[in-house]
């Protein structure tokens, strides 16, 4: 049910991506308690000539930065739980790809559960129906 987007700064690298969508897949099981069997994620590569920081391309300031969004249901997880994903992809992307720049972003958007699913069903229609059985 998560779907996360992933956008790195450098080349595109087809075995760093798939490397990095089970650890980020992972870190959403283990720290947000999500299902990988539901959970999508994208990579994109964006090229350091074209990504700036405060007017300045990484390939200026010598470094890399990423930002990744994860979609969730609203109100399943506590704050603590979000502040420990944030932490905990931070330090798994920065471990991976050297370098990083302090203003590399992880945003986890909740979104209402009757405007939000898969295989056609809202979450909260999922949600409902799981409780009956």
């Amino acid at each position: 049910m998560p779907v996360i987007h992933l956008k790195l700064s450098g080349e595109q690298d087809n075995s760093l991506a798939k490397e990095l969508a089970l650890t980020i897949s992972n870190l959403t099981k283990e720290v947000l308690n999500k299902k990988p069997e539901v959970t999508v994620v994208t990579i994109s590569f964006i090229a350091n000539d074209l990504w700036f920081i405060n007017s300045e391309s990484l390939t200026e300031l010598k470094t890399n930065s990423f930002h990744l969004t994860v979609k969730i249901s609203d109100s399943t997880n506590l704050k603590d739980d979000k502040a420990k994903y944030i932490d905990a992809v931070h330090h798994a992307l920065a471990s991976r790809l050297g370098t990083m720049h302090p203003v590399s972003y992880t945003a986890i958007e909740e979104m209402k559960a009757d405007a939000y699913g898969y295989d056609g069903l809202t979450i909260e229609y999922k949600w409902i129906n799981n409780r009956k059985k």
